[in-house]
């Protein structure tokens, strides 16, 4: 009898850690106390990664880095026991992009992989491949007019702009994914490697309060093939973020586009000075951390 009562006991210790650990968890992924979206713009050395975390819990990884690093970014920065992300977008089949997806693939469980339609002859690339078809993941190529949405109580929503037609065949930067998420009236202009060329295509297809947002992050890590003064000046961002690698060999951001901020006085921020530079919203106030 003492020894069923210390079974006992202990089986309800395990069942009360367990049931503990489950809210926890819960309330990481469903967060009741605030209705904030996060974006976070991931320091990824000379490259791209972008989280998404909805108020509901889904999330968005936009491009992964070059590479495994990616990982203990994402560890620290999702929820405890976390191994799952709703939607992969994949803006450029590039290594500064790519590299670090196919770890991601493997450790996590992805629901869709959304990929521009351009195409690379790397090893990278064909391993990234690999592991969709492996994984059966659900594959899309992305086109002007999808439309993903993140969560359907507070109308949170990721707009696909850009390819607006078929870039299979295209030179990989201007056949780029360009995206603008939405949160009432805080958005995030999400510009992948997407040259001057696309941004004209894009002024020509869209309006322009489909344009204007809060947030732009700039094209190919601030190189000068992007970001024209007429495309900063249809957005109009409130801030401009540039991701790139600290002392990186192509000289990004390039000073014609920095003079270009200056000019209209848009404040920026570089991933290599602040480190993982985290936004949070709830659709009216946008809070920098």
């Amino acid at each position: 009898m003492k020894y069923l009562k210390k079974y006992l006991a202990h089986t309800l210790i395990i069942f009360l850690v367990l049931f503990s650990l489950g809210i926890l968890y819960i309330s990481y992924k469903n967060p009741n106390n605030l209705n904030y979206l996060k974006v976070v713009f991931l320091d990824v050395g000379q490259g791209d990664a972008i989280y998404v975390e909805a108020p509901n819990g889904k999330q968005m990884l936009i491009d992964g880095g070059r590479d495994i690093n990616i990982l203990p970014k994402l560890i620290r920065i999702m929820p405890p026991m976390d191994k799952s992300i709703d939607i992969v977008v994949v803006t450029n089949p590039d290594q500064d992009h790519i590299g670090g997806l196919v770890e991601v693939l493997k450790n996590y469980q992805v629901g869709v992989v959304l990929e521009p339609g351009t195409e690379s002859d790397t090893l990278v690339y064909q391993n990234l491949e690999k592991e969709i078809l492996e994984n059966k993941i659900n594959k899309q190529i992305a086109h002007r007019g999808m439309r993903f949405i993140l969560d359907e109580e507070k109308n949170i929503y990721f707009d696909i702009l850009f390819p607006d037609r078929d870039v299979s065949t295209w030179e990989r930067n201007d056949g780029s994914i360009v995206g603008k998420l939405v949160y009432g009236e805080d958005s995030f202009m999400l510009m992948g490697d997407a040259t001057k060329y696309t941004e004209n295509l894009i002024i020509w297809n869209e309006n322009l309060k489909s344009l204007k947002s809060t947030v732009l992050k700039l094209g190919h890590h601030g190189s000068d093939t992007s970001s024209s003064f007429l495309w900063l000046e249809k957005v109009k961002p409130e801030i401009a973020i540039i991701s790139a690698g600290k002392d990186n060999h192509y000289g990004h951001p390039r000073q014609s586009v920095i003079d270009n901020l200056a000019l209209l006085k848009i404040p920026y921020f570089l991933t290599y000075q602040e480190g993982d530079i985290v936004f949070e919203t709830n659709g009216k106030e946008l809070i920098y951390k």
